[in-house]
């Protein structure tokens, strides 16, 4: 698999180990929900917050490379399989949302939130 995969195959692969996952789960009666994926995101995030510090000379980590790369494919998983959980569309949200910080950047205001958003 290289850099030219398609979003759509990304997000098919997701789902197929998702599902090989929960075929697993299954068997031990374990059922993850979209819950479950967020509440794992959480802590792959606070992984990743760790690696980014070691990265910068914060904290020692050996291997923070490899382990960074895992943490960052990890994250993308697990965001995948939300928005599958959700039924969302996640590449139109995507390109939807990077349209909507073009147009922020266009105007000067990058930093700036739109009332409302979180």
């Amino acid at each position: 698999m290289g850099l030219s995969m398609q979003f759509s195959e990304l997000q098919k692969r997701a789902i197929e180990v998702q599902k090989k996952y929960n075929a697993h789960n299954e068997k031990v009666n374990v059922k993850w929900t979209a819950r479950e994926y967020v509440e794992g995101l959480v802590g792959d995030v606070g992984d990743l917050m760790k690696l980014v510090q070691a990265k910068n000379g914060i904290r020692t980590i050996e291997g923070v490379d490899e382990k960074l790369r895992h943490e960052l494919a990890d994250c993308l998983w697990s965001i995948i399989v939300i928005a599958d959980q959700l039924n969302l569309d996640l590449e139109s949200l995507f390109m939807e949302e990077m349209d909507k910080l073009e147009d922020r950047v266009n105007r000067g205001d990058g930093d700036v939130k739109v009332k409302g958003e979180v």
